[in-house]
């Protein structure tokens, strides 16, 4: 009687044992399956991803069912291992306490390596395997089960008033999140680097991509009329700012499309020229290109003059310069193609010291810093901390920079080696 009667013990065990790891593969595969491919698997019909997105759309009855079966089966396993303990104790005469000790220790080790350890490594690397199958038992077992999980729900949202918290967490990706996401997921580089340069917008400002004062090409009404048509007849851009003596007199701002309208004309005169141009539009320098961008869309303006906190202009921001930090660079001027970046045979690229920083991280690839200085000349001149007499050379991280010519203050041209791409 007494084999039988162990046999059936040992197989009860082990149907425990295997219940116990049911549960716990379960809980892990079921709250780890990615829900963003679930919600695109149940909008295509998919029957598994649904299921699993009901069970998951109700959190707190989850994790109660599963705990409820999990405790329930591993308290029936202990009570059976120590029913086999006893009954061992009696079979080949050893103290029923040391039976029962030795017995409740060889199931922890069995309930740790087989219904904890192992079923929950196996769904972490299987989430969704797991999760489909968990996900035809465990509704039935929900029915089953109900009374002692909605009791269990009722007492401990009570102490710890877990359903406010289930609720207000909604199921939403932070920016931190979907940027790394964005990362790993598998799309053309083009495509995952457009999508994080809108996520990067918030954190670049106006001021890190305008073009500075120095370099902003302009209509001085101060000029000579014949000056002035020598500019609109070879400038390449598409708007113009129109001053007066220097560039914080602005007057307005000209398309040079409606220069075609009195170029030709015999009499022209510089009042003919202020009947076709705009108010100008002004923007602050910290402005965050997200907000920049749509106010772009809200005042209908393609081009903006860039103003530090005392009004003073500090150069100009257009629509295509912020669609750059998205798209890359799309501009079709051939004379402006990286003809300020010119390569030498000996490893440096020598560079036109107005060169933003960005831009020059932007084509060459580089991680120079840009939390500082703006400019190529200004970010030089931030590490010497003096303006050179001559040429000198400074090492920048991985970057060795040498000036090569030095005009009104600032540094004109500089050429500059990464250090990591050369031979020592």
């Amino acid at each position: 009687m007494d084999e039988p009667h162990l046999g059936l013990l040992f197989g009860l065990l082990i149907i425990f044992i295997v219940c116990s790891a049911f549960f716990s593969a379960s809980e892990t595969g079921v709250m780890t399956s990615n829900r963003y491919r679930l919600k695109h698997k149940a909008k295509l019909g998919d029957k598994n991803a649904q299921r699993i997105l009901k069970l998951l759309s109700q959190p707190d009855r989850l994790i109660g069912v599963i705990l409820v079966g999990n405790n329930t089966v591993n308290t029936l396993a202990a009570t059976i291992a120590t029913l086999i303990g006893q009954s061992l104790a009696r079979k080949y005469g050893f103290s029923n306490d040391t039976a029962v000790g030795v017995a409740a220790g060889l199931l922890t080790f069995l309930l740790l390596i087989f219904g904890e350890v192992g079923p929950k490594t196996f769904a972490a690397n299987h989430p969704e395997r797991v999760a489909n199958f968990a996900s035809y038992i465990l509704p039935s077992l929900l029915r089953i089960l109900y009374p002692a999980v909605w009791l269990l729900n009722i007492v401990t949202n009570a102490l710890f008033r877990l359903n406010r918290m289930v609720n207000d967490k909604k199921d939403k990706l932070t920016r931190e999140e979907l940027h790394s996401i964005l990362h790993d997921v598998f799309l053309p580089t083009k495509h995952r680097n457009m999508l994080l340069g809108i996520l990067e917008l918030d954190n670049i400002t106006v001021n890190d991509i305008m073009i500075p004062r120095q370099e902003v090409m302009g209509i001085n009404l101060d000029d000579s009329l014949e000056d002035i048509i020598d500019i609109l007849r070879a400038t390449h851009h598409t708007r113009l700012p129109v001053y007066k003596g220097e560039i914080n007199n602005i007057v307005g701002i000209l398309h040079v499309r409606n220069a075609t309208r009195f170029l030709g004309q015999d009499n022209l005169n510089k009042n003919e020229i202020m009947q076709y141009i705009r108010e100008p539009y002004y923007v602050p320098e910290s402005t965050p290109l997200q907000a920049q961008l749509l106010q772009f869309q809200k005042q209908k303006r393609r081009l903006g003059l860039v103003v530090d906190e005392y009004g003073v202009v500090q150069g100009i921001v257009t629509l295509e310069d912020i669609l750059e930090e998205i798209v890359g660079e799309f501009t079709t001027n051939i004379a402006e193609n990286h003809q300020d970046i010119l390569p030498h045979s000996d490893g440096y690229f020598m560079m036109d010291g107005s060169l933003s920083i960005r831009d020059i991280n932007r084509s060459m690839h580089w991680q120079l810093p840009t939390d500082g200085a703006k400019t190529l000349s200004g970010l030089i001149l931030e590490q010497l901390e003096t303006i050179p007499d001559g040429s000198v050379g400074l090492r920048l991280e991985s970057f060795y920079i040498e000036v090569m010519q030095i005009r009104d203050n600032t540094i004109k041209a500089a050429k500059i080696k990464q250090l990591a791409l050369a031979e020592d």
